[in-house]
Parts: C-alpha cells; structure tokens; sequence
C-alpha cells in the first residue's frame, strides 16, 4: 500500500513561521522559575490555538476566545494573577514552551510518550477526543475504507496523518494550521478534511458549513490530550493538576463543551462522575 503525505506550504509562511519562532518575548521569566516567578510577574502566559474553533479562535475584534481559553482564565483567576495569550500552532507549540516563550500548553496537545520525553504532563488529561472527517454531504462516503486513494486534507504535525493513511490508503496532503486544508476543501482539492472530531463539530456550527457538510463516518483512534508546563516546572505543575482536578469534580469542562457547542464527550463525563465525590 503506497503511503503519501505531502506538506504544502507557501514561501511566506514558512519565513513567517519560522521568524514567529525565533522572537524572543522580552521581559518574561524563565518557565521553570515556577508559580513563584509567575506571581511576581503578576501574568501567566499560556500558549493557545487561535485557528481552532470552538476550543481557541479569534473573534470579530481579533479576541482569542474559546474553551482553552477560558480553562486558561480560570487558571489565571486561581493564581491572583492577570492572562496572557499566545497563539501557537502544531508546529510550534512544544518549541514555545522549551524556550519560556509560555508558562503553560492548552493546545489541543494530545499525549504521545515522545511528548512526554519533552515536556512535563499535566495529569490526569483534561481532555479526549477522536478522530474524524469532514465531508460534502455529496460525496457519498460512508466507511472509512472508502477514502482509499483518495486525497484527504490535514493539518501538518497531527500525529494521526500517518495512521489514516497506512490504515485506510487515504494521500494525505498536509497543510500548516486548519484554516488552509478547510480552505482547500472548499476548493476541491481534497475530498474531505480529517483532523480532531469536536473541532469539526463546532465547525459544523457554521451555517455555511452545516448546509453542504457532515461527518457520516464513526470517530476513530480516541486519544487524550494533555496541557503541559517545561520540565522541571513542579510548582506550576501541581498547581495546575490541583485545578484540573477541581474541574472534574464541579464538571467545569463538560459546561464549557456544552457552552461552545460541543457535545460533552464520553471522556469527560467519565472524569465527572469518577471526581464529583471526590473529598481531596
């Protein structure tokens, strides 16, 4: 079976990627420094996707909003201290982090042992999703092994691009962020786009999309996601695990899925259940 993944990026936004990842941030502690280091700066800045509705985009006024974000904010409220938001991208999001360009990773981060070597984890995962495609209701799929040969948009960097095409024969063609594959969709440039099933439903929230667009095939390769601080980080890190926690108990995450139009996932109705007696 011929397995064909083709990244397409433009000049521009290579160099445009490329410089993002290089400008330090002036004036910003260490990450390692811990929440002591985060208090005395009095902000706490956390790396977010900002192209990925419903859990960070930005709105009308260039806002970035969304789950992430407001996890996030209820983080910041925990610490007494103010937010600050980057916006990051597969590509680099672990890269910000390495390099104290962020304190904390909500990105949509599913958790991969090679990204455990790298960064500390936050458990338990705040978050589970599966994979999916978004498709024309014109197309005519119904089965994953109908996109055999076919090609199928993705996003650069998503750790399922190679599974979905040894498994199901699809050519994935790799596009940097989600905005350019859905872009290319819509120009027919690939039959469907596959990437995270609830970002595809909060997609599916759009009128424009809702029309022509739908996810007939079932979600595959459930994976968890997790935040994650730089090594090292055991004060942030506890910090934000105790929060996490608390917002399994008082089901915080599954009122955010409900507020930005997701459907509460079987993940984090499970952790509700398991933490909402919880007495510690």
């Amino acid at each position: 079976m011929r397995l064909t993944i083709r990244t397409l990026l433009t000049t521009g936004a290579l160099s445009a990627l490329a410089a993002l990842s290089t400008v330090a941030l002036p004036g910003r502690a260490a990450a390692a420094d811990g929440v002591d280091a985060i208090k005395k700066r009095g902000t706490l800045i956390v790396g977010v996707k900002a192209d990925y509705k419903p859990f960070g985009f930005r709105d009308p006024s260039g806002t970035i909003i969304g789950l992430e974000p407001d996890l996030a904010a209820d983080l910041a409220k925990r610490l007494g201290v103010k937010l600050e938001l980057v916006p990051v991208v597969s590509a680099n999001r672990i890269e910000f982090l390495q390099q104290g360009k962020v304190d904390l990773l909500i990105a949509t981060l599913s958790d991969k042992p090679e990204r455990r070597r790298v960064v500390q984890a936050i458990d338990p995962n705040y978050y589970s999703d599966f994979v999916n495609v978004l498709l024309p209701k014109s197309s005519g799929i119904t089965d994953w092994a109908q996109l055999k040969g076919k090609p199928l948009c993705a996003t650069s960097g998503a750790w399922y691009n190679k599974d979905v095409a040894r498994t199901y024969g699809a050519e994935i063609v790799a596009f940097d962020g989600s905005e350019k594959p859905l872009f290319a969709l819509k120009q027919g440039n690939c039959i469907g786009y596959v990437y995270d099933q609830s970002m595809l439903q909060g997609k599916l929230l759009d009128d424009d999309w809702k029309a022509n667009y739908a996810l007939p095939l079932k979600g595959i390769l459930d994976a968890p996601w997790m935040m994650a601080v730089a090594q090292g980080n055991t004060t942030l890190q506890a910090a934000v695990e105790d929060a996490t926690k608390d917002w399994m108990k008082t089901g915080f995450i599954v009122n955010e899925e409900k507020k930005w139009g997701i459907e509460p996932t079987a993940y984090s109705k499970a952790m509700h259940e398991k933490y909402k007696n919880a007495t510690n």
